[in-house]
């Protein structure tokens, strides 16, 4: 079964900042309502370019997926990804377990290599090569997985150890917390993907997903993993319009704005919308996560009656 999950991006409202928590928590609220399997937050400590940059607010991702796991009673919930550049891998595994026992069960660990370097710089984080956060990205998911499903692992890597590690309480969820890795490089992502992964999130259109896919599939092939094992998700922009000629020229500003063509977007009427979901399904994507930067509690709720009402 199809599903869909709600991405809060902005945390920029038209309130003052003792408001601010309890408008997400609205969103969240409403998202769950409407049907929405889970809701995810950004790990990042500055805001994003395109949503108006370091001067914007940006709520650290742990300590909100706990308030608001506090707050809701089904959603997952989950940071779309957790960079690993930003915390040790067995810190990751006891915040990701901490919200699962907050949850009873609902919590989803992200994972990535992380990439903006902007914030990196600014706050002090150590900022490696790509071929060295990957290499990072895969000795943090083995640990998550050991403290997730193991009473006192060990693991001695070229990054990142733990001895005899306790993560007590322990999960919530039978077989550990689900892990996400977030990013499509072919070559090594998405083999990590194939060797550790239970869900996979990517960008892109329907030809493009395919294309992914099937690398993913060849790497499961390869480590002898089953594919269909894997969840496989999508990331995208979701903006609702009134007529179809509204939503192209929407696109087209907004593909112009973030430098991006393509599936980085859906946008356009109720029914292109239902229709770019069924040009997507076919292509193999399972779970559809979207994000609404223009968001309200309005247009979340109409996104939700209308996604999960299919």
């Amino acid at each position: 079964m199809t599903r869909f999950g709600l991405q809060i991006p902005s945390f920029t409202f038209d309130a003052p900042d003792t408001q601010l928590f309890d408008r997400v928590v609205e969103l969240a609220q409403v998202a769950e309502e409407t049907g929405f399997d889970s809701v995810w937050v950004m790990d990042h400590f500055y805001q994003l370019p395109p949503l108006g940059g370091a001067e914007k607010p940006m709520l650290e991702s742990y300590t909100l997926l706990g308030a608001l796991g506090a707050r809701t009673e089904r959603v997952r919930l989950g940071a779309l990804v957790g960079g690993v550049t930003y915390r040790n891998p067995a810190l990751v595994a006891k915040c990701a377990t901490t919200l699962d026992v907050i949850t009873r069960g609902r919590a989803i660990c992200g994972l990535g290599g992380a990439w903006h370097d902007v914030e990196h710089e600014a706050l002090g984080f150590d900022f490696p090569p790509a071929g060295e956060r990957l290499s990072r990205l895969e000795e943090a998911v083995q640990i998550c997985r050991a403290m997730f499903t193991e009473d006192t692992p060990s693991f001695d890597g070229r990054y990142y150890r733990i001895k005899e590690a306790r993560n007590v309480p322990r999960p919530i969820q039978p077989g550990g917390i689900p892990i996400c890795i977030g990013g499509g490089g072919e070559r090594r992502t998405l083999r990590i993907v194939a060797k550790y992964a239970d869900m996979c999130n990517l960008f892109g259109d329907a030809e493009e997903l395919t294309h992914k896919f099937d690398v993913l599939r060849k790497h499961c092939d390869e480590v002898g993993r089953n594919y269909s094992e894997i969840t496989r998700s999508r990331l995208a922009t979701l903006i609702l319009t009134e007529t179809t000629e509204q939503g192209q020229t929407m696109r087209e500003q907004l593909e112009k704005a973030v430098g991006r063509r393509g599936g980085g977007f859906n946008i356009g009427t109720e029914k292109d919308i239902l229709s770019q979901v069924d040009e997507l399904e076919a292509a193999g994507v399972e779970y559809f996560i979207f994000n609404m930067p223009l968001s309200n509690v309005d247009s979340v709720r109409r996104a939700g009656e209308l996604l999960n009402g299919r």
